[in-house]
């Protein structure tokens, strides 16, 4: 059964798309607010996010480039703004794919059904590769050469976004808003602790760091 998140502050509208959903066979969480509901997309799994572009507290732009920071799940943005500005705006922040209301129920499944298509095609065994390093997102699993690395899962999110990110530079604040949530009120200075325990289980007696300070401003996974 697919898991689906719809954030949405009208709630007419969210409660008629779940109760639509859920009669296709979909499990569908719902969140009014924008801050809830990065904080639900980012601390859970979801197939696939439903997002209106204007929300209260956060708005859906920043929202999916925030979710995208740290996830792939696919997303639809659903507003009722239709300028081409609009649409590019949503495209360039992660969005998959765009749909603006008023929309038939007909209509956003045949979108789904898209996305879902396209995944479906997509391999499992999608790794990330960076040097010796195999990262496995599916699984969990982190390879160093042949050796399996056991991570917490912390320390898999927070090397999963280096992974993904390679070449560019993660501040303390980006790596703790990814890894440990939106609101979140650990101190950024935990970001350089897990640094400290990724790099234990990463470099080697070579000197072959993987995670590279950059002063005064983060850290980075150079090619």
């Amino acid at each position: 059964m697919n898991k689906i998140l719809v954030i949405e502050d009208e709630k007419e509208l969210a409660k008629f798309i779940q109760l639509e959903l859920e009669y296709e066979g979909y499990q569908v969480t719902v969140e009014n607010d924008g801050r809830d509901g990065l904080n639900k997309a980012l601390g859970e799994d979801f197939d696939l996010i439903l997002l209106d572009l204007m929300l209260p507290s956060l708005s859906g732009t920043e929202i999916c480039r925030r979710v995208r920071m740290n996830k792939d799940t696919p997303i639809i943005m659903i507003t009722a703004r239709d300028t081409v500005f609009d649409r590019i705006s949503g495209l360039d922040s992660g969005a998959d794919d765009y749909i603006s209301k008023p929309f038939v129920i007909e209509e956003l499944l045949a979108h789904m059904r898209a996305i879902f298509r396209r995944i479906n095609k997509i391999e499992k065994n999608n790794y990330l590769v960076y040097k010796d390093l195999s990262l496995d997102p599916a699984a969990r699993i982190v390879k160093k050469g042949d050796e399996i690395i056991d991570l917490t899962k912390k320390e898999f999110d927070m090397l999963f976004l280096f992974m993904k990110n390679v070449n560019r530079v993660l501040t303390r604040e980006m790596l703790l808003e990814a890894v440990w949530g939106y609101d979140t009120s650990v101190e950024t200075n935990v970001v350089d602790v897990y640094i400290s325990y990724l790099r234990t289980k990463l470099d080697d007696k070579e000197n072959n760091l993987y995670i590279n300070t950059v002063r005064g401003a983060g850290y980075v996974l150079r090619k």
